[in-house]
């Protein structure tokens, strides 16, 4: 005892912890909206290519290469860009020859190839949409085998995505007011805005099933695109 009390005479800091009491939550009111615009689409995508076979890679290149220069030249005759023009995959799958059923002279034998199958496949972006069914019909004519599929889209959504914003939060803020009145608080300020948005685009499924059926004419209808956002407000309340 005599110690601690020459230790507090000399000076020496004493230190005691203290301990921060929780801050008190913030009462908050929480509100979400979507906002939804419906645009025509001034874009379309196709995608489409070659699968070629032969005995050798050269073989299947070389065919490959011969019918795509076809397709390409009918695109540029169809007033296709060379720049809308990309090409999405170009895949090599070898070919082997199918296993016997006598027993194999090695347990770890290489398998035999036996050839190659080439996939060479191109996206193309058209703006001419009253055009997209008569380019898919010429590059099937000019000799593509493949046909993946056709979406939609827009050359520039960020106007339609500000758009669909600005009216999802305007519904956030009104759907607010509304809880605010029913619950008799009133809304003191906005603590934290989140958003987010994409654009839903719809399938095609007529121009794939005539396709696939050989119809001869394709029918394309480009339909409409749903540009959504969504907005999340967090508004601080107190009694009314």
């Amino acid at each position: 005892m005599v110690a601690l009390g020459l230790l507090v005479l000399l000076g020496f800091p004493v230190v005691v912890q203290a301990y921060d009491e929780p801050k008190p939550q913030i009462p908050s009111l929480t509100v979400s909206e979507t906002g939804i615009l419906a645009l025509a689409p001034d874009t379309a995508f196709v995608t489409f290519g070659l699968e070629t076979a032969g005995k050798s890679l050269a073989e299947a290149q070389r065919r490959n290469a011969a019918v795509m220069s076809k397709v390409l030249d009918q695109l540029r005759e169809l007033q296709i860009d060379k720049e809308r023009i990309q090409t999405s995959s170009f895949t090599v799958t070898p070919q082997y020859r199918p296993p016997s059923n006598r027993p194999a002279p090695a347990p770890l034998a290489t398998p035999e190839i036996v050839g190659y199958v080439v996939s060479n496949m191109v996206t193309v972006e058209i703006r001419a949409l009253d055009k997209a069914g008569t380019i898919i019909e010429e590059v099937l004519k000019a000799g593509a085998n493949s046909f993946q599929g056709l979406h939609w889209g827009l050359r520039d959504e960020q106007p339609a995505r500000l758009s669909a914003l600005k009216q999802a939060a305007a519904k956030a803020r009104e759907k607010a007011a509304a809880l605010s009145e029913a619950l008799h608080v009133k809304l003191v300020r906005v603590l934290s805005v989140s958003e987010g948005g994409h654009v839903v685009r719809p399938a095609a499924p007529a121009a794939r099933m005539a396709l696939e059926t050989n119809a001869g004419y394709v029918p394309i209808a480009a339909g409409e695109l749903k540009v959504e956002a969504s907005v999340t407000l967090v508004y601080e309340i107190a009694p009314n």
